[in-house]
């Protein structure tokens, strides 16, 4: 199914001589080639991240490495979403600008940082995504070890070239890979934790972009394997910049992608009109072809403020049911299955 707001990228450069989109829109692969080199923007403004949910039966481990130019972050998580349960550290440099070197294509390419009490590794080979970490004090003194095997990346995921109004040389572009499969184990407190590929997933979020200082964005994520055996993956999301041109929301099945247009996510409202994030969430789009509830368990919250720099995440995991619609009309049932919504508020 078409619709008219969304428009298609073409192959070709990312930026123009004057460090502006040669194109906004959408595509279900990274057609455009992203060269920091070509930026004109203040440097501070780039950033550019790696992100990994790796969701299973038994854990979920989320990894990041992002270089905000003005400053790196890595974190990892490990959260336990049937105990309601999450631990997470986050470790921070300063004035990195672009030297943590995060590849310029998700297609190949390796970034690792290494420092005395930990090491995070991201390799990526064009077939299979090998994630390491170890840290000697993830909580209480006691390390944490990891190493993940991602395969079978779906023929089609989610790309969007973003303006920002009013800022012409801004600009957000991201690839979205749902439905990973993942192998490997995480090892902590003296317990082995492992991912089968069988079973379960995870999603790559890729991005890299020059942003305006104050944003509020909203992303939800599912992969998961269907009753009936077929990987089903959902991205939605928006706030990210000006998406006249095109939004981020797909509905995959089987590494098929089909395309919605607006999507809403109503988040529930506490006595004092602040979000009661941990109340069920409507989650919905603008043409009756996606429906879900959103239960959440744990919301990965965090608050961070620094003199001009605040950030105030909330990531809810949860259980999505509901329903989505393909292009050509079948409907997807979906049924408590783990995934994620979240609500971001950044000065930065």
């Amino acid at each position: 199914m078409a619709y008219e707001s969304q428009k298609l990228l073409t192959p070709g450069p990312l930026l123009d001589d004057k460090g502006q989109l040669v194109e906004r829109g959408y595509a279900t692969s990274l057609v455009r080639d992203y060269d920091r080199a070509k930026i004109k923007a203040g440097k501070l403004r780039i950033k550019e991240w790696d992100y990994y949910c790796i969701t299973g039966k038994e854990c979920v481990l989320c990894l990041t490495i992002a270089d905000n130019s003005y400053m790196s972050l890595d974190s990892i998580s490990l959260l336990f979403p049937d105990k309601c349960t999450q631990i997470q550290k986050s470790m921070m440099g300063v004035l990195t600008l672009g030297k943590v070197g995060l590849p310029a294509s998700s297609k190949v390419g390796d970034v690792k940082v290494e420092k005395k009490d930990y090491t995070l590794s991201f390799r990526n080979d064009g077939k299979t995504r090998v994630l390491d970490v170890h840290l000697e004090d993830f909580n209480g003194g006691r390390p944490l070890t990891a190493h993940v095997e991602l395969t079978d990346e779906p023929r089609d995921s989610m790309v969007i070239a973003t303006p920002f109004a009013g800022y012409p040389r801004h600009f957000y572009y991201n690839q979205k890979i749902n439905c990973l499969r993942a192998k490997g184990d995480v090892t902590f407190g003296g317990e082995t934790y492992t991912f089968h590929p069988e079973t379960d997933m995870a999603v790559l979020d890729w991005g890299r972009g020059v942003w305006t200082y104050s944003n509020t964005w909203y992303w939800g994520s599912l992969s998961t394997v269907a009753a009936d055996g077929r990987a089903v993956g959902l991205n939605l999301g928006y706030g990210f910049g000006d998406t006249s041109a095109a939004t981020e929301n797909m509905l995959f099945v089987d590494g098929i992608a089909h395309k919605l247009e607006h999507v809403v996510f109503e988040i529930p409202k506490n006595a004092t009109g602040g979000d009661n994030f941990m109340k069920p969430w409507r989650i919905h789009d603008n043409h009756g072809r996606l429906e879900l509830t959103f239960q959440p368990l744990i919301d990965r919250a965090d608050c961070t403020s620094v003199l001009v720099i605040e950030s105030d995440q909330h990531q809810v995991f949860g259980l999505m049911t509901g329903k989505a619609i393909t292009d050509d009309g079948e409907e997807i049932h979906i049924e408590k299955a783990l995934g994620f919504a979240e609500k971001v508020k950044n000065r930065w």
